[in-house]
């Protein structure tokens, strides 16, 4: 379980997250994606959520846009700069460089994949394939069913592909082996809820036991509903999650809240 040899733990029966993705960085801070400064879009969700009072932040993949090791140097320079106290923690989406993105890890940028409670868990997972289309590897599919075998406890995943279709654009690149993923999660009886990026836009579907949440992107967001790739400028956006065991039934709870951060 090469992928979740690192974990964080968390002393406490809650955990208030926040979500964010897709946040396409370049290396200087003035680069524009779709005429959007990403950099101050990134501030924006930033600036917000450091006064949540939050135990962790995820940032959910696609962190860099022009690829470069500048872009990654700017996204740990703007998380320094910013009041954010609390850890975070990353999946790994199409653009990112995982090797670069684990020279990153710190203090306070974790590269832990298994964040864990005195009853629940969380697990980040690794979706990036050899294209833009996402692909979760055999052997990662394993190490995540050890993982899960393993905790037994309520679990809940993120990775940054869509597993299932959006009837937009970005289907062409979504989870290629969504439906293993899923199963693989759904079948370990553990998780409840897999919360992805990719898309730059909101939605939500069931998969069996399994609640599929995607979460609009930092940067611009991309139309819904359609074949053809548009963007609008919304304004940045982030999730906020909550997660707490309901004392009568020892079952995980888990709240959500869309946020969106006007021009």
């Amino acid at each position: 379980m090469a992928w979740f040899k690192q974990s964080v733990e968390f002393d406490s029966d809650t955990l208030k997250l926040a979500h964010v993705t897709d946040c396409h960085l370049f290396a200087k801070r003035d680069g524009e994606y779709f005429g959007v400064n990403t950099a101050e879009h990134f501030l924006a969700c930033l600036s917000d959520i450091a006064v949540k009072n939050l135990d962790a932040v995820i940032f959910g993949g696609d962190l860099t846009q022009d690829h470069s090791t500048q872009s990654y140097a700017l996204f740990a320079q703007l998380i320094a700069e910013s009041s954010l106290t609390c850890p975070v923690f990353w999946t790994p989406g199409n653009h990112d460089d995982i090797a670069l993105l684990t020279e990153l890890g710190n203090g306070q940028i974790s590269n832990a994949k298994r964040l864990h409670t005195a009853n629940f868990e969380v697990v980040l997972l690794n979706s990036k394939g050899a294209t833009p289309a996402g692909w979760v590897s055999e052997q990662h599919l394993i190490e995540i069913s050890q993982c899960l075998a393993e905790t037994q406890r309520p679990t809940v995943a993120f990775c940054h592909h869509n597993p299932l279709p959006i009837n937009g654009y970005l289907d062409k690149h979504m989870l290629e082996n969504g439906p293993q993923l899923l199963n693989t999660l759904n079948n370990s009886h553990c998780v409840s809820w897999l919360f992805h990026g990719h898309v730059h836009n909101a939605y939500e579907h069931n998969y069996r036991n399994i609640q599929v949440i995607a979460t609009p992107a930092s940067s611009v967001q991309f139309t819904k509903h359609t074949p053809d790739w548009q963007q609008q400028n919304l304004g940045p956006a982030y999730r906020l999650i909550t997660l707490s065991q309901r004392a009568a039934t020892n079952m995980l709870e888990c709240e959500t809240e869309l946020v969106w951060l006007s021009e």
